[in-house]
């Protein structure tokens, strides 16, 4: 039986760090182990636009103020960070749409969930050096 998409809405505010941890389970509530998948992410303006705003890759990691996607293994875990540069540089307000899909070894590509990406504007202007 193929798996259909979670419809989840995020909301991802301009100049800020955004993260969102989620663990992947099955129909018994235990974490599928996520040892050896890859995840990728993309925001786009449409559906059917050529080009995305933000594009995401477990390659690249991510934690902290540091872009990607970082994968948890065995405990199904699976966290997306957007920097804040990249947050600070998306167009506010607007509504716009993204999947988050994941890649087994054998290459098979499970849409995991999508939805709405609404960048809320920011007001602050960071001047700190620290």
């Amino acid at each position: 039986m193929p798996v259909v998409a979670n419809q989840y809405n995020i909301v991802v505010e301009q100049g800020a760090t955004f993260s969102l941890t989620i663990t992947y389970k099955d129909s018994e509530g235990a974490a599928i182990d996520l040892t050896d998948t890859d995840a990728r992410m993309e925001i786009r303006q449409e559906y059917t636009s050529e080009s995305a705003l933000v594009t995401l890759t477990s390659a690249a990691g991510g934690s902290g103020n540091t872009s990607g996607i970082a994968m948890g293994g065995v405990a199904g875990t699976i966290t997306v960070v957007i920097s804040e540069t990249e947050t600070k540089a998306l167009t506010a307000p607007a509504t716009n749409v993204y999947d988050l899909e994941l890649i087994t070894a054998d290459g098979a590509v499970t849409r995991l969930v999508e939805g709405k990406a609404t960048v809320s504007p920011g007001v602050t202007e960071s001047t700190y050096t620290g």
